[in-house]
């Protein structure tokens, strides 16, 4: 089982104004690809952060949700307008342990950074935060999730928690394909090796 990246995101505000809408933004992250072979990590580091970007960016405020994807699992909490926390694990990750890391990490950023330090960030990881550096090494085991599961076990318990697909989570009219075309954060090298990989039916990159 594999935690491959925890990711604090600003999402886009689609219900704002287009002319004052900010983009959506990783603010702070750390990805463990160490399971993918050198060639790969490359492109398997920009599907991630596509991923996590575009799953934070659609979630709803105080909606905690598992998106899944082959055999890829974005676990997000989207505490605010512009606070979404995710981690991207495989499917044999546990559930719990992923949710209840996203809101350890929520509360935790939201100590340290205020919604004005947030919204004013322009580049990706440009904000600080330690803590997830120690927690993707940390939590690749997740038996070392005793304590954070028994702080967050009462949050958990009343929180109803979204399974859904990619696909379902996508906008009435949107289909993946076109938003891997339109995204200016992908390289030309991935776009191609996503078209590839789907045409040879293959899963071993994370969309």
């Amino acid at each position: 089982m594999k935690l491959y990246q925890l990711a604090v995101v600003r999402p886009c505000d689609l219900d704002a104004p287009e002319q004052t809408r900010l983009p959506t933004l990783i603010v702070a992250s750390k990805t463990d690809l160490s399971s993918f072979s050198f060639f790969q990590r490359g492109v398997a580091g920009e599907f991630v952060d596509f991923l996590t970007s575009m799953v934070a960016e659609r979630a709803e405020v105080g909606a905690a949700m598992a998106v899944a994807k082959e055999s890829h699992v974005a676990h997000v909490l989207r505490s605010s307008r512009n606070l979404c926390v995710v981690a991207v694990t495989d499917t044999e990750y546990p559930a719990m342990v992923a949710r209840s890391l996203v809101g350890k990490i929520t509360s935790e950023f939201r100590e340290k950074y205020s919604s004005d330090a947030v919204d004013n960030a322009t580049v990706k990881d440009q904000l600080v935060f330690d803590p997830l550096e120690q927690y993707i090494e940390k939590y690749q085991d997740p038996q070392q999730a005793d304590t954070i599961m028994k702080v967050q076990k009462e949050l958990d318990d009343t929180k109803a928690v979204m399974h859904q697909t990619i696909e379902s989570l996508l906008q009435r009219g949107e289909r993946l394909d076109t938003l891997v075309d339109k995204s200016k954060d992908l390289s030309f090298q991935t776009k191609s090796f996503y078209k590839t990989a789907k045409k040879t039916n293959s899963c071993c990159i994370v969309m």
